[in-house]
């Protein structure tokens, strides 16, 4: 709830799901002045035009972090919804052997590697401190951002309320999420060639234009003069963002 960079509750909870550590003030900048040096470099050296180094600016500072980070948390969430299903069974196994919810919780905390482990040893601390185990799985839920423990924060908020055996709904939760992880995965194989396809068509055009510009500077000769070149780049730009939204709604499937 805006931990890091008041007023971007978003940008905080995307940076704290992607595992990144260190100061996110740090990162960032750290890409503004990197998309501004290749930038400026870029157009005093080769003489790239002014509207394109700018885009490139704004590329390199604001988008291709966002894209680092998106690509982090997704890469964590999934290495988390495969460790999931090992981390239920592991708890149920304790819990039939005795031992209380919170000791087979920080159990599992201690056995199970990143980022799981790590993340389950807070809530095992959470309930130390005096949270509900309702409430430290929501508070995971909202860190690490898989969509998998909405069930189990559920489950675990329906047999607080109205009992019932917690092993029997674990072990199930457990096997529910295995048969998940097998149809999403069987998903993205289907739909490989589709992403690629994507990348293909998305990148080719811009490696095409960065070629030119770096093999033959005056190919473009006065255009860039011409008042309508940044308008019809954007223009450009949005249908080319467009077609890759519509390609990504088509690979993209939810279940």
């Amino acid at each position: 709830s805006g931990d890091f960079i008041s007023g971007f509750v978003w940008l905080n909870r995307l940076y704290t799901q992607s595992g990144v550590t260190g100061n996110p003030m740090i990162f960032a900048a750290s890409f503004l002045l990197a998309g501004l040096a290749l930038a400026l470099l870029l157009w005093s050296l080769l003489d790239l035009a002014a509207p394109v180094a700018f885009i490139l600016f704004l590329v390199i500072g604001f988008v291709f972090p966002l894209l680092v980070l998106r690509r982090a948390r997704n890469k964590r969430v999934q290495k988390f919804a495969r460790q999931l299903p090992d981390a239920l069974d592991m708890i149920v196994r304790s819990l039939r052997a005795g031992h209380p919810a919170s000791v087979a919780i920080g159990l599992v905390g201690r056995e199970m590697s990143d980022p799981l482990g790590t993340e389950f040893g807070i809530v095992a601390d959470e309930i130390t401190f005096g949270l509900s185990i309702e409430q430290a799985v929501r508070k995971l839920t909202e860190r690490v951002g898989f969509e998998g423990l909405n069930l189990l924060s559920v489950s675990l908020s329906i047999q607080s309320k109205t009992g019932g055996n917690l092993t029997e709904i674990l072990a199930n939760l457990s096997s529910v999420l295995r048969e998940r992880q097998k149809l999403k995965m069987k998903i993205r194989a289907l739909s490989a060639e589709g992403r690629v396809s994507a990348w293909i068509i998305s990148f080719f055009p811009v490696a095409m234009f960065l070629i030119l510009q770096l093999v033959a500077p005056a190919y473009y000769g006065k255009v860039w003069g011409n008042p309508l070149i940044l308008p019809v780049f954007l223009t450009f730009g949005l249908w080319a963002l467009l077609g890759d939204f519509i390609m990504y709604r088509m690979v993209t499937f939810d279940f």
